[in-house]
């Protein structure tokens, strides 16, 4: 038997929002965990990402008793809450099937500042910078995670759950022997030009549809927001200077855009994956480290939130019920979501790229995307 140095129910590796929700429903429940990350705090709350919760998001963290985490203005708060731009024309999307649904504009950054904030006022354990964190004897009755702490003792701490919420290059799921778990992939076969500005978003998010491909700009806070642009796989950042991103992103848009500082660049092929199953032994997998979803969906956080619950409320079970039974459906209920939702994706992915820029699927797929996409939007176009 290994001796720890320490003793819980839950490990939680990884400090993002599947990680912090996780540790903050199980904190509300009870539950005694310990959050391990391996980056600073000051990294991981200003880590810039997608910016957007749907609805359920939303319900799922007021329910919860912590929706002060979400900051930002609804979707329910603009009469166009992100425009769509086709061809140069303003159009506005048909929302009578979406009337009841309160999503909100939330970057990444403020909510896992908010999380952590949360999680840390409510006396729960979190760790950062903790470095070489290894998984072992996931499949025995008391896995034990070990680490470095930033100030460089080693530590081990025995559990009964280990929570892989690492990201996709984590060492949670590569913990897992190899030949255990099925990787599923689609590609798109374009990629995303991403470019971190120091220019405010106004309106919050904007799309634009046009011949010459995708383009959107997404707030990322009060003074920051991020562009896109579809482009080929095979471009890379040396392709785009700063003043052909900002030509190109006004072509889009049929309107000369704001030029201003850019922080970063990177080209991003556009891809779905889903590991399945979800779960090995004692190690539960949860958002990126399980899936990643393409970011035309904007389901990134939802997707770890769902995951997030679904495990806490299997976790709740178990200890308060010695029920294993949601544990052991976790992976099949998770992925049965986890599906729906990249169905989505998909359907959304291929409408706004293909319904544009013809030179990557053809015409015909082309008028297909155009047909879809009309059922998405109101009939009047123009300006107003």
């Amino acid at each position: 038997m290994t001796q720890t140095d320490e003793n819980t129910t839950v490990v939680i590796v990884g400090g993002g929002v599947a990680g912090l929700a996780l540790g903050t429903f199980l904190l509300r429940s009870g539950i005694p965990c310990v959050i391990l990350e391996k980056h600073s705090r000051e990294y991981v709350e200003n880590r810039q990402r997608a910016g957007a919760l749907d609805a359920r998001g939303v319900l799922m963290l007021n329910d919860w008793g912590v929706g002060e985490a979400v900051e930002g203005p609804s979707h329910a708060d603009d009469d166009a809450p992100m425009p769509l731009i086709v061809d140069g024309e303003k159009r506005a999307w048909n929302m009578e099937d979406y009337e009841d649904a309160e999503g909100a504009f939330v970057p990444q950054q403020v909510l896992v500042r908010n999380l952590i904030r949360i999680f840390l006022r409510d006396g729960g354990d979190l760790r950062f910078e903790a470095g070489d964190i290894a998984l072992d004897g996931l499949d025995s009755e008391r896995p034990v995670v070990r680490y470095r702490a930033a100030a460089g003792a080693s530590t081990t701490i025995g559990c009964e759950i280990v929570a892989g919420s690492d990201g996709y290059h984590g060492v949670s799921r590569t913990a897992i022997p190899e030949g255990v778990l099925r990787c599923h992939t689609h590609e798109f076969g374009y990629a995303w030009l991403t470019v971190m500005t120091e220019v405010p978003a106004d309106p919050l998010a904007v799309m634009a549809v046009h011949a010459r491909g995708f383009a959107a700009q997404i707030t990322r806070g009060p003074n920051a927001s991020r562009a896109y642009l579809q482009c080929p796989v095979t471009d890379t950042v040396g392709d785009w200077p700063d003043e052909r991103i900002w030509t190109e992103l006004g072509t889009r848009f049929g309107a000369p855009v704001q030029p201003g500082p850019i922080v970063s660049k990177q080209v991003v092929p556009l891809r779905g994956v889903v590991f399945s199953p979800m779960r090995y032994g004692r190690l539960y997998l949860l958002g990126d480290a399980a899936h990643l979803i393409s970011p035309m969906s904007a389901e990134g956080m939802s997707l770890a939130l769902h995951d997030a619950e679904v495990l806490a409320r299997a976790v709740v079970q178990q200890v308060e019920k010695d029920d294993p039974g949601l544990l052991e459906s976790y992976s099949d209920t998770c992925l049965t979501h986890t599906w729906e939702r990249q169905a989505a994706a998909i359907q959304m992915t291929d409408t706004m790229h293909d319904s544009g820029d013809s030179s990557y699927r053809g015409e015909f797929l082309k008028q297909v995307a155009r047909a879809n996409l009309e059922t998405l939007l109101r009939g009047e176009s123009g300006t107003s």
